[in-house]
């Protein structure tokens, strides 16, 4: 049995039966039962997979731009599930980022909108659950930058004392400097512009979506955008905060974490994972990335390591699963108990 728990003030836990852009190749998963637990900071799920046990290790989940926690729910319980043979009990703890999905109704995650702000969300969040801090950071896209700057965070004691740097982070297909405009196709600014352009609630998902392919965007990409809408009477409005979203969109393409990467603090392994079909690489970063790949070391720095998913674009949770649980499980089960 696991245990699947979504956190917000007031609303009743629901368990989905079925996921975003999840394949139904996935491993056979055990049952997940729901509870519900108030918050007054961040919304996150939690899944774990023996429920009467406590857990050893956490690793927190971090969605990309527009996303939400519970994009990454179908992964999330299949990396669990592939870790329920090791010593550890592991949980995982699904973020839903500033300005996405149920936070986006929280109170109190006050502008600027930005990277800084998103990390530092994630610090506030552990400190008033009480909680130690996760030992597995892990983050896709704008989430990866949200990974790096909280890991940043921690190495300064921005959180405080109790919020410690994490074992392992793993960025998603983020690249880790500033993103420049002409290194970059522009679909993402073109759909934050398409999407500031409509007007707050729209009649339909189906309209939108009809009305996304009508611009030229792809059905892949128009159907997602579709997933991002919730009832608001007889319409649909957006399950995010559009502008304050847009801020982080711009937050992450100004901030560069080259110096961390060159730098990584001492007992930190960050993994770099590029997914081979992606778009948003060139080949001087990919190079550069892969010369600060380190060997094992004398312990007294940090360690970086660069993975690439094969048969895989920007979406790597979902273009290959299965590859991305290979390369991530056993860096995870070589933490001990």
């Amino acid at each position: 049995m696991a245990r699947l728990i979504r956190n917000k003030q007031g609303i009743p836990s629901t368990l989905l039966t079925r996921f975003l852009n999840s394949p139904s190749s996935l491993l056979t998963l055990p049952y997940y039962s729901t509870s519900k637990r108030s918050l007054r900071t961040l919304a996150y799920e939690e899944i774990q997979a023996n429920p009467n046990k406590p857990y050893t290790h956490t690793a927190f989940i971090l969605h990309g731009l527009l996303g939400s926690a519970r994009n990454w729910r179908s992964f999330s319980r299949t990396l669990v599930s592939s870790l329920s043979d090791s010593p550890s009990e592991w949980r995982m703890v699904l973020v839903d980022l500033r300005n996405h999905g149920k936070s986006a109704e929280m109170e109190g995650l006050d502008p600027p909108h930005d990277l800084v702000n998103a990390a530092k969300d994630l610090g506030n969040l552990i400190n008033s659950k009480g909680w130690e801090s996760p030992d597995v950071v892990i983050g896709h896209s704008m989430g990866g930058k949200v990974a790096l700057q909280f890991a940043k965070g921690c190495g300064n004691r921005d959180y405080g004392e109790n919020v410690k740097l994490p074992k392992q982070l793993w960025v998603l297909d983020s690249v880790p400097g500033e993103v420049i405009s002409d290194n970059s196709d522009g679909e993402v600014e073109k759909v934050l512009q398409t999407l500031q352009s409509l007007p707050s609630t729209v009649p339909s998902r189906k309209w939108l979506v009809n009305h996304m392919l009508d611009l030229g965007f792809s059905k892949s990409l128009s159907e997602w955008i579709g997933t991002n809408l919730k009832k608001a009477g007889g319409e649909e409005t957006w399950a995010f905060n559009l502008e304050g979203a847009a801020q982080m969109f711009h937050s992450y393409r100004e901030l560069s974490y080259w110096s961390l990467l060159e730098h990584p603090p001492k007992g930190l392994e960050i993994s770099i994972v590029r997914a081979e079909k992606s778009d948003r690489w060139d080949a001087d970063v990919i190079t550069r990335l892969e010369s600060l790949a380190s060997p094992e070391g004398d312990g007294s720095a940090g360690k970086i390591s660069v993975h690439v998913l094969p048969s895989s674009g920007h979406w790597v949770h979902v273009d290959n699963p299965k590859g991305l649980l290979e390369i991530m499980a056993p860096k995870l089960k070589s933490l001990m108990p």
